[in-house]
Order: structure tokens, then C-alpha cells, then sequence
């Protein structure tokens, strides 16, 4: 299948108004667990931007590893996050247990930034951070599903969600490029 028939390649940017600014939380609320089974906390991100992405090892767009970790290893250094959560909400597409995501993401990719336990992010079993992420009435600014694997979500410093990237659209698209480094 050609994902990309799927996949607008444009990235839009909702606008903001104050009072919706004000009106939301912050992904910052969240703890989560990571594959080696420790707490991690979203408060540790602040004053940093992150993008969050739904993963699976067993999909077409299992290569955006690679570039998620290219530009992890280029801006980490500058207030930058990646948060990888391995889903298996889309053609069973990551089967694998938390150790074997690990050594799969380490062995092939030489991942390096966090990633969490598995959850589901769509559905009636839907994660709490991924309600925040997809609901406008949590996050106040965007209501959206997770269409794929390796969706995107730009959080910004103060935790709070800018955009969805669509699972199409390269981890070192253009546009997020500049968003890191603005």
C-alpha cells in the first residue's frame, strides 16, 4: 500500500487564541512508564520541546527511526525531546514485548531517546496522554485521531500541544526542523 495516498504532506499550524491558551493543561500533568519499567515524568520536560510519536517495528514506516534519531542526536543538546510510545493499534504492526522493542529499536536504529511502554492510542482502551493529544477538550487546541503509526505531536516548552504531523511526513520535515529550532 502506498501510505502516502493516506498522508496530506502539508503541515498546518493551528491559531491560538488567549483564552484557549490560558484554559489548557499541560502534558507536563503525565507520569508514564518507560521500557525498562522506571516512572517518567512529563514535568521533567519543561522548558523543552517534544515531539511525541506512536511507533511499531513491523510497518512501512518503521525507517522514520532513523531520522527521529538523526534529529534527536542533533538538537537534544538544544532543550529538544523525543518520546517514542510503541503501539500496536494498526495491523498488529508492533507484537514485540517491551524487551524485545528495545533491543529491536537499539540493534537496528541505535535509538537512544525515551521510549515508553507500550499503549494503545486509539479506541475505547485509548492511553490517557493520547486523550490529551487527541482531544481539543483536553488539550485545547485540536481535536484529531491518530491515523498511523509514527503520527506526530509537537508540544511546546510549556507543555502544551501545537500540532499533529501527519505518520506520512518525515520525522526531518522541513517545517519540524524549523519548529525545533525556532
Amino acid at each position: 500500500m502506498f501510505l502516502s495516498a493516506f498522508f496530506p504532506s502539508k503541515i498546518k499550524f493551528p491559531t491560538r487564541n488567549l483564552n484557549e491558551l490560558e484554559s489548557r493543561h499541560s502534558i507536563h500533568q503525565f507520569k508514564v512508564t518507560d521500557l525498562q519499567g522506571k516512572e517518567f515524568d512529563f514535568s521533567s520536560l519543561k522548558g523543552k520541546k517534544v515531539l511525541i510519536v506512536n511507533t511499531a517495528s513491523k510497518c512501512g514506516l518503521t525507517p522514520q527511526y532513523e531520522q527521529l534519531q538523526e534529529i534527536y542526536d542533533i538538537y537534544a543538546s538544544n532543550n529538544f525531546e523525543i518520546i517514542g510510545f510503541p503501539a500496536n493499534n494498526f495491523l498488529k504492526q508492533e507484537p514485540g514485548s517491551e524487551k524485545e522493542i528495545a533491543t529491536f529499536c537499539q540493534r537496528n536504529y541505535g535509538v537512544t531517546f525515551p521510549m515508553m511502554t507500550k499503549i494503545s492510542v486509539k479506541g475505547k482502551d485509548k492511553h490517557p496522554i493520547y486523550q490529551f493529544l487527541t482531544q481539543k477538550s483536553k488539550n485545547g487546541i485540536l481535536t484529531t485521531s491518530v491515523k498511523w503509526n509514527f503520527q506526530k505531536f509537537l508540544v511546546d516548552e510549556k507543555g502544551f500541544l501545537v500540532t499533529s504531523i501527519d505518520p506520512g511526513i518525515k520525522p526531518n520535515h522541513k517545517k519540524i526542523i524549523n519548529w525545533i529550532k525556532s
